[in-house]
């Protein structure tokens, strides 16, 4: 199919995919939405829970 004949949702689609085919635009590696985006709900429940726990400790503690 030609460029000039294809509709808009087809160019959207078309940039989308190259665009997930980059890698992420962060110097220094993954984010937290890569890492979350990763895990499955409980992953991601049981990293809240140790942050929440460090957070505790540290504010009872120091």
């Amino acid at each position: 199919m030609s460029e000039n004949k294809r509709t808009p949702e087809e160019q959207r689609e078309k940039l989308r995919q190259e665009e997930l085919k980059q890698p992420s635009s962060s110097i220094h590696g993954s984010n937290l939405s890569d890492l979350v985006g990763g895990l499955s709900w409980k992953g991601t429940g049981i990293i809240i829970f140790i942050l929440i726990i460090i957070l505790v400790g540290y504010v009872l503690f120091r």
